[in-house]
């Protein structure tokens, strides 16, 4: 409970924790709304390929005008304002900038600025989790050895979940499932840009259908960001996959130790040690109430009869039978929560959740009948959904990793959910991502021969 007292030791000292911002999205414009605001703290650069957006978002989160005025990286710190450009190398290579935050959302570019910041001998904080679930755990193990950290972004669900686990096992629990609440149908695999308004309509009153970007959008509504998101906590904290994915559980928040527990004790799951999604709509397509849709959650279990009588005690959420109890946060705030992880790594040298070893994988997975000759379009899209899958499977079946589905022709016709190998398209061997990848998988290889 200290990174504000450091905070302002490096703030007394003029020496505030310098920080350049890839990519001025929501995420990261959220960041920005609250770093101007953070003692200790300077923003010296945020790069975006449109710079003209990214001086707008900055206007629309109230900086002065005069702030993000710098005419160059001397003259931002100088002058403790920020720069404003397309150039996020030169972002990276300034040795004066501590932290990079990598929010481009873009799997390829977040691998790329990573590789950079790692050279360059600074922190990285990767929001763009689409990367972390295509290399993180190699991408970690590079930051490590160099002597930088590498973090999830805390704000997003991964972060706050894999805080969750770490709070239940350093108090000497054992975990028994953790994840989020998220709304899902099943039909929502099949959701595409231009139907996914259908299901948009129904809970979200977005006036302004150009303020959003349908595509983005839809990868949370199809399931995809679910399972790039528990694929990153499995990768982080030791928990696995279930063997045939998410199972999104309708559950409300005082079921979560019920339903998120397994089946040989009443719950839903096929054993513990486990991520899953809750849903906030049953089967029937109506809405579950006290749902846990934009928060998270862990279930424990109370290994002695005294832990469990204090878990009914203190209304720990028990399940029925007083065995397991669950503990959740029911909102997260996005990227107005990052500068936690900004501080954690300048300040105290710690991630905030990191990827430890090759756990799980986000296979692509076909949407509708494919066809021979067809460009894949990535997440979000027309053609594949992200399914959460055991690393081990992912790898002994040579499966399409998500992020790397992207631009790439079809060579073979696809079923309708059936999962995609890398044999079916026609990959660029040398592109960047794609040699991380491959070297990813020769580096950890077969991690979890015992897992579900």
């Amino acid at each position: 409970m200290n990174l504000h007292a450091k905070l302002l030791d490096r703030e007394a000292a003029g020496r505030p924790v310098t920080v350049g911002v890839i990519g001025a999205g929501k995420f990261g414009t959220m960041y920005l709304c609250q770093a101007r605001l953070t003692a200790g703290m300077h923003v010296v650069g945020v790069a975006d390929l449109d710079v003209a957006r990214a001086r707008a978002q900055l206007k629309t989160v109230g900086w002065p005008d005069a702030l993000y005025g710098a005419a160059s990286l001397d003259d931002a710190h100088a002058k403790r304002a920020t720069l404003v450009t397309d150039d996020a190398m030169a972002l990276i290579a300034d040795p004066r900038v501590e932290v990079i935050v990598e929010a481009t959302g873009v799997p390829t570019a977040g691998i790329q600025h990573c590789l950079a910041a790692v050279v360059h001998g600074k922190h990285i904080v990767m929001v763009n989790v689409e990367a972390d679930a295509v290399a993180g755990p190699l991408l970690a193990r590079k930051a490590k050895a160099a002597g930088v950290v590498y973090s999830l972004a805390w704000g997003d669900q991964p972060a706050l979940i894999c805080e969750q686990v770490d709070w239940a096992r350093a108090a000497g629990f054992k975990v028994i499932a953790a994840g989020k609440g998220t709304r899902y149908e099943p039909h929502y695999h099949q959701s595409n840009p231009d139907n996914v308004w259908d299901i948009l309509d129904k809970y979200l009153a977005i006036k302004d259908r150009k303020s959003i970007n349908p595509k983005m959008f839809n990868s949370f509504v199809d399931g995809t960001k679910s399972g790039i998101e528990m694929t990153a906590v499995c990768n982080a904290t030791g928990l696995r996959p279930q063997s045939d994915g998410l199972h999104f559980p309708p559950a409300t928040r005082f079921e979560l130790a019920d339903i998120c527990k397994p089946k040989a004790d009443g719950g839903t799951l096929e054993g513990e040690g486990v991520t899953e999604v809750t849903s906030s709509v049953y089967r029937d397509g109506t809405d579950v109430p006290h749902h846990l849709a934009l928060g998270t959650y862990v279930v424990f279990e109370g290994e002695t009869d005294y832990a469990r009588r204090c878990f009914k005690e203190y209304a720990m959420l028990p399940d029925k039978t007083g065995k397991y109890a669950a503990l959740y946060r029911p909102i997260h705030m996005i990227g107005l929560e990052l500068g936690i992880s900004v501080a954690s790594c300048a300040l105290r040298h710690e991630p905030t959740g990191a990827p430890s070893a090759f756990r799980s994988d986000v296979v692509a997975t076909a949407k509708k009948t494919l066809k021979a000759g067809e460009m894949l379009d990535g997440e979000g899209g027309f053609c594949v959904w992200g399914k959460q899958t055991s690393a081990d499977i992912s790898l002994d079946r040579g499966l399409l990793p998500l992020g790397l589905a992207h631009n790439v022709r079809l060579k073979t016709d696809i079923a309708e959910g059936a999962a995609l190998k890398w044999s079916d398209v026609d990959y660029d061997a040398m592109d960047v991502a794609v040699r991380t990848r491959r070297e990813m998988e020769a580096a950890f290889g077969r991690q979890n021969a015992n897992s579900l």
